[in-house]
């Protein structure tokens, strides 16, 4: 682990000297990052002018999720960059190289995917939270912050877990896409009220793709939904259990690996 964050840093130091090298173009990501954001939760606005409650969920509690759900992908996002994993390490054949160094493939390619401006995704839920937590007059206890962060990080766990998983995949498989954008889609579906689904989607989102957890259960926690808090206690144990699921069908992947061939 101390091997790992000493390279973190170094990582981080080369990728700032790059980005900085095109400031204008890094600027202008960031920018859109934000107005992407911004865009959705405009999306959500609109639609609760017209519709003030969805199912006992009020405007404001919604967009207090949607603001909680975009603080563990912003970590996640931050570390396991696996959009282009397929084309880039299976079909080019970089996979090679890193099955090379001594230090974990996984970390490895976290490592070279670093992207640490998603950083701007947490600041921008938490002030998404923040406005929300106002317009509710939330009070939070002095130990909610430690909760609070608990479960952003088990939450990034999860994303982790289940994104790993499906890098693995690629493995097996030389698709340049593979089934990561529907997964990509299907996440979406954590930043509203599991209840206002029926009961499939439900279990789905709550024991095979468990977004509800990266999203509306924690979340729940904090606007003192006491139905719930059952769930938001749980998510710690679901980011260490899929973490390590996604680990698992990571390391079988690679053991199965027989290289990019000539």
């Amino acid at each position: 682990m101390k091997e790992i964050i000493g390279l973190f840093a170094q990582y981080l130091s080369q990728y700032f000297k790059t980005r900085f090298a095109y400031r204008a173009d890094f600027l202008g990501e960031m920018v859109s990052n934000l107005v992407s954001e911004l865009i959705n939760l405009v999306f959500i606005l609109v639609v609760f002018q017209h519709v003030p409650f969805l199912n006992e969920w009020n405007r404001d509690e919604i967009i207090f999720i949607y603001g909680f759900f975009l603080v563990p992908y912003a970590l996640f996002s931050m570390f396991f960059s696996f959009w282009d994993f397929n084309e880039r390490y299976i079909i080019k054949g970089e996979m090679d190289r890193i099955l090379t160094r001594p230090l974990h493939n996984l970390a490895q390619v976290c490592l070279e995917s670093i992207a640490p401006d998603r950083i701007f995704g947490v600041i921008t839920g938490l002030i998404i939270m923040g406005y929300a937590a106002v317009r509710l007059k939330l009070d939070f206890a002095w130990y909610d912050l430690p909760i609070f962060i608990g479960l952003v990080l088990s939450s990034a766990l999860i994303y982790g877990g289940v994104y790993t998983a499906i890098a693995a995949i690629s493995f097996f498989s030389d698709s340049r896409t593979g089934i990561a954008p529907m997964i990509y889609n299907i996440q979406n579906y954590g930043r509203y009220p599991v209840d206002v689904y029926n009961k499939l989607i439900r279990f789905v989102l709550t024991w095979i793709l468990p977004f509800a957890f990266v999203g509306v259960y924690p979340a729940a926690y904090l606007l003192g939904k006491k139905t719930l808090y059952g769930y938001a206690m749980l998510t710690p144990l679901m980011g260490i259990v899929f973490f390590g699921i996604g680990l698992a069908i990571w390391n079988w992947g690679v053991n199965k690996y027989q290289g990019a061939g000539s």
